[in-house]
């Protein structure tokens, strides 16, 4: 077998990426994202390509934040992991995969035989997640009532819900950070994460009960792909009356009522009482989504 050639495509060349088959639907999957060309990189053999990656980051930021296209030929999967071995970029894997992956054998080979490649290269698995698109033929979700929500200018407020909110989580991610650095890592990382979308700062809500307690806050937001919902969380003392649908159908109706054609969100797959409020609230499971961290 010949040797590989590794390298990044440019603007000449980027019409290789396309060049594979793509058993996992990537390029559905991936029709709203928008990759740098030189932030692709390609494996060639014979100078054809067998295994493609693609990093990608929000438009202002300098560096990828993620490898989120990831694909080889079939029996190229030691290709696929040397791609991304050799890469100058340190960062995570997300492995996107089609929501039915698991009962059609031919799909389920090929995002196993991914999973390996990744392994191979030094990345774990932390979670596997749903990935739902909402759009408004799904139906804007009923509103309970229940809550009142107003804007809250304080980041402090947030932070302070945040920290309550991750020290009973089941979200791998706040775990992760938890476990890095305490509730203060975890609640700043959603904070940074929803100061670096580009929604209005303005869009972010507490919710309170009747009597005025804070139950939970949303955030409706827009990431560089388009709407979602970048935040629900529910106090723990405020669980168990299935507040965070409350907060998931205020969230759908404020991104629709500032014109959302459709709405992304995610939940990990084992976060079963999230996944239940999406599906009662009317978001299908459009796809899945497997985090890798580095080793």
């Amino acid at each position: 077998m010949t040797d590989l050639v590794i390298r990044a495509l440019d603007e000449s060349d980027v019409h290789l990426f396309d060049t594979l088959p793509d058993p996992l639907r990537a390029a559905e999957a991936f029709a709203h994202a928008t990759y740098r060309p030189h932030w692709k990189r390609v494996a060639l053999r014979d100078g054809l390509v067998v295994a493609r990656a693609a990093w990608w980051g929000g438009p202002d930021d300098t560096e990828p934040l993620t490898v989120e296209w990831f694909d080889f030929a079939d029996g190229e999967e030691e290709a696929g992991a040397e791609l991304l071995r050799t890469a100058p970029w340190r960062v995570g894997l997300d492995l996107v995969l089609p929501g039915d992956w698991r009962a059609d054998p031919a799909v389920r080979a090929a995002a196993e035989a991914r999973h390996a490649a990744a392994r191979a290269a030094g990345h774990t698995p932390l979670v596997e997640r749903f990935v739902y698109r909402w759009t408004p033929s799904c139906g804007l979700p009923e509103r309970p009532g229940r809550l009142r929500f107003a804007s809250e200018p304080e980041d402090a407020v947030f932070f302070d819900a945040l920290r309550r909110i991750h020290s009973d989580t089941l979200d791998a991610h706040a775990l992760k950070a938890i476990a890095e650095g305490g509730l203060d890592r975890a609640a700043q990382q959603e904070i940074d994460f929803f100061r670096w979308c580009p929604s209005p700062r303005e869009w972010w809500q507490v919710a309170r009960t009747a009597d005025g307690a804070l139950a939970g806050i949303h955030v409706p937001a827009h990431n560089p792909s388009g709407p979602c919902v970048g935040f629900i969380g529910v106090l723990p003392e405020h669980r168990g009356h299935g507040y965070a649908y409350d907060l998931l159908a205020e969230c759908t109706h404020h991104l629709a009522e500032q014109g959302a054609e459709f709405i992304a969100a995610a939940t990990d797959r084992t976060n079963h009482p999230m996944a239940a409020h999406f599906a009662k609230a009317g978001y299908p499971v459009v796809r899945e989504r497997v985090n890798f961290q580095l080793d």
